[in-house]
C-alpha cells in the first residue's frame, strides 16, 4: 500500500520544490501540478507531488496518519477518528 503525505511547498524552481511535514522535509517533482508556489499543500507519493490540497483536506490528512502512527503504537486513535465514530462509512456513488 502506498500512502500519500501531505507537505507544505517551502521552496520551488517550477520543476521540483523542497517541501515540509513536521520535521521532515524533501525534494519532490512538482511537474505534474500548475499552480505549485510557497505555501501551497500537496500530496505527496513516492517524491512526486500529484496533487494540490487545501488546509482542510490536508488537515484531515495529517490526523488520520497520526492516527494510524497511534495504533500501530499501541496508543488510544479514537481521537484522530472522531468523525468517523457512530457513523456508517458510505461507499461512494460510483462504487454502490
Amino acid at each position: 500500500m502506498c500512502l500519500g503525505l501531505p507537505m507544505t511547498i517551502v521552496e520551488t524552481d517550477g520543476i521540483t520544490a523542497l517541501c515540509q511535514h513536521g520535521d521532515e522535509q524533501r525534494h519532490v517533482s512538482v511537474m505534474l501540478l500548475s499552480g505549485a508556489s510557497v505555501g501551497t499543500k500537496v500530496l505527496v507519493h513516492i517524491d512526486t507531488a500529484v496533487r494540490l490540497l487545501d488546509e482542510d483536506e490536508a488537515r484531515l490528512i495529517s490526523e488520520a496518519l497520526d492516527g494510524l502512527e497511534a495504533g500501530l503504537n499501541g496508543q488510544d486513535c479514537d481521537r484522530f477518528f472522531a468523525d468517523l465514530i457512530g457513523h456508517e462509512p458510505q461507499l461512494p456513488e460510483h462504487l454502490r
